[in-house]
């Protein structure tokens, strides 16, 4: 018997497709190579709200967050050629810079040289992503995509011809994995493209961010991996299918509730690194764990962080306690700042968003079949 469980593990495990993530770190040594990648994580936060919040402008500022975003490689043409890319669920589109994009900001990244692939394709689709104050635009062509040893032929995808506002950032691309009804270059996402060719065994996707910084983080495509959470998983369903949006419940310290006393939603997002919120109530968090505004930072002293409360997020019933530890980041000057960002504009729903802070002390899975997100204590 125990031979035929293990068995059924290891054949369970073979069915999962698993893509190392490694948390980026950027050019902080570089004072002007530091503010490029300030100024694209605040784009990249609006991009994130521009979808998520029904195109409102929440633009955030990121610039204490900057080693907080996860990227892994994938495979474009043939013979292949590697991009670092963020497997970003907030957005549906696959894009990568081409070689005949001369903007400052491809010079820094890996360039799609389409002439070298054998099974390139070129559509006559434009497109074009504002982020902001930066932005992008360019082409969908269509070629072979690698993502470990999945295989999507003929994937449409976007060739940015023109890039402003990303100069220096450290990763080539983004890969979308949220619901095609979002995409600006009205592509099919390269999730949905596998799936519907039933290239894997289960429409899932998860995400295990580690705790260590330079290794153990991973993307699983075609299911979860029961090694990377404890206890089970606890389901929460969709608001409406279409976006991974889901209700919360409410926000307390203790028995308190501080936040999201009444109907509220909360975006959980893998492409982005902080917990943002309405400012009036994330002001409100800051005060009661004692962080103090430094410009657009909230510090705190470094030596109450195993002091501080747990900041607990009820998601459909079940409690999700956010320790001291989790919700503060420690920069390499020595200084410690909270990760809590406030929204820049008024929302008519009380809407938050849970990024890879959250989902660090919390495996997700995204459920595409289900139109769901499961939720457990990462190991």
């Amino acid at each position: 018997m125990k031979w035929l469980v293990l068995l059924g593990l290891v054949a369970f495990s073979e069915c999962i497709v698993k893509i190392p993530l490694r948390r980026v770190k950027t050019m902080r040594k570089n004072p002007s190579g530091k503010n490029m990648m300030n100024n694209f994580l605040k784009e990249h936060a609006y991009r994130l709200s521009q979808i998520s919040f029904r195109g409102l402008n929440l633009t955030h500022p990121l610039s204490n967050y900057i080693d907080m975003l996860y990227t892994g490689n994938i495979t474009i043409g043939t013979p292949p050629q590697k991009f670092q890319v963020i497997f970003d669920t907030g957005s549906s589109d696959l894009w990568v810079p081409s070689d005949f994009c001369t903007s400052p900001a491809c010079s820094t990244q890996a360039r799609f040289r389409y002439r070298q692939s054998s099974t390139f394709r070129l559509s006559n689709r434009t497109f074009r992503i504002t982020y902001g104050s930066g932005g992008l635009k360019g082409v969908v062509a269509h070629d072979t995509v690698r993502i470990g040893n999945l295989v999507s032929t003929d994937q449409p995808f976007g060739l940015t011809l023109k890039e402003y506002g990303f100069e220096n950032i450290p990763f080539d691309g983004v890969l979308g994995l949220n619901y095609p009804n979002i995409s600006f270059s009205g592509a099919v996402p390269i999730f949905d493209k596998l799936k519907n060719e039933g290239a894997i065994s289960e429409p899932v996707f998860a995400f295990y961010l580690s705790k260590d910084e330079q290794e153990g983080s991973v993307v699983m495509f075609g299911g979860v991996d029961h090694r990377y959470y404890e206890g089970e998983l606890n389901w929460v369903p969709l608001i409406r299918a279409g976006d991974w949006i889901v209700r919360l419940d409410r926000i307390s310290i203790g028995r308190k509730v501080i936040a999201c006393s009444g109907d509220c939603e909360a975006v959980v997002d893998t492409g982005t690194a902080f917990i943002g919120g309405p400012r009036k109530l994330v002001k409100k968090i800051q005060k009661l764990i004692g962080a103090r505004r430094r410009g657009n930072k909230y510090t705190i002293s470094c030596s109450k962080i195993n002091t501080l409360p747990s900041v607990t997020f009820t998601i459909n019933g079940i409690n999700y306690p956010m320790p001291g530890p989790a919700y503060i980041l420690k920069d390499d000057a020595g200084r410690c700042s909270t990760t809590f960002q406030e929204n820049r504009v008024r929302l008519s729903t009380e809407s938050w968003l849970l990024g890879s802070v959250f989902l660090r002390v919390y495996l997700s899975v995204f459920d595409r079949g289900n139109d769901r997100i499961g939720l457990a204590p990462a190991v």
